[in-house]
């Protein structure tokens, strides 16, 4: 049996918080240039509490994003059987699984608002996203299904859910919280997950400014098969992927009518932008504008 929650549900105090997000931003949500509502709701059943999404925050994203792979932000599908899965009871596992070595694929977290987190070493298994300058201001990027992700903490949803609540949950069941405890004091002791045992007496993680800037892995039982996680969300791309674009900086992202986006990037002082736009016959269309004002189109169906 399946039981839905539209407020409170024991221990994902996130759930309060997230429906606070959502319904604060639908009040702008129809007027163009700005955010539409965040999508995303609970339920749990026995074993599990599942949050559905479409993976897209309401804060500009990739604006900042210095080395990038010209991929761009697109809502996905985490719903139903593909919706993040948060294990109700979490236990410590005989054999954590630490992000120094493994889990380069994937999600190890999901914040309160829908978006999931990946370890902050990318695919490659060597390099940190946030010093290589692959990250917007917001500490997130798009992978190669255009998929939005946080690779660090987003440490401004502390002040949307207050220091005392989670900004997201691991993938093992235990909450992520912003740099501090509850009562604004620097967390003492912890691992080389970035978790501790809290005033509480419950195990929790904390964000920090250093590596590894949220989990550092899997200190509870989890799954994991080919270096992800699983169950978690898959990602459908419906383009191909990008290359990146060497001396891009990103500097404007807007919403300038519904289901359409807009990215502003510059590459060696030329001005270049991304005009595209989600159909309602299940295409999307893109616009490249280059430097001199010429348009290339192309169309893309869902796969």
């Amino acid at each position: 049996m399946t039981i839905q929650h539209n407020a409170r549900v024991r221990m994902v105090t996130g759930t309060v918080f997230l429906i606070l997000l959502s319904a604060a931003s639908a009040r702008t949500a129809r007027i163009p240039g700005i955010a539409p509502s965040i999508l995303a709701k609970w339920h749990m059943d026995e074993e599990y509490y599942y949050l559905e999404s479409h993976g897209m925050p309401t804060h500009k994203m990739m604006v900042g994003i210095t080395a990038w792979q010209q991929q761009v932000p697109l809502p996905q599908d985490f719903t139903g059987d593909n919706a993040f899965r948060i294990p109700r009871n979490p236990a410590m596992a005989d054999k954590p699984v630490s992000a120094k070595s493994a889990l380069f694929s994937g999600a190890i977290a999901v914040a309160v608002n829908g978006v999931p987190i990946f370890n902050p070493i990318k695919n490659d298994g060597r390099t940190d996203t946030y010093l290589a300058g692959e990250l917007d201001d917001y500490g997130g990027h798009c992978g190669r299904a255009d998929d939005y992700h946080y690779h660090v903490a987003p440490l401004h949803l502390v002040d949307v859910v207050g220091v005392a609540n989670p900004i997201g949950y691991a993938l093992d069941g235990y909450r992520l919280y912003g740099l501090t405890e509850a009562d604004g004091s620097d967390p003492v002791g912890l691992d080389e997950f970035n978790g501790h045992t809290g005033p509480d007496g419950t195990y929790h993680y904390h964000s920090t400014k250093t590596y590894p800037y949220v989990n550092g892995g899997m200190r509870g039982v989890v799954r994991v098969q080919n270096d992800a996680i699983t169950p978690q969300p898959r990602t459908v791309p419906v383009r191909p992927a990008g290359n990146p674009l060497p001396r891009a900086r990103i500097v404007g992202f807007t919403w300038p009518a519904p289901n359409a986006y807009s990215l502003e990037y510059d590459v060696a002082g030329e001005r270049r932008f991304i005009h595209y736009s989600i159909n309602g016959d299940n295409t999307y269309t893109f616009r490249f504008v280059d430097g001199a004002g010429n348009t290339t189109t192309e169309t893309y169906r869902k796969r």
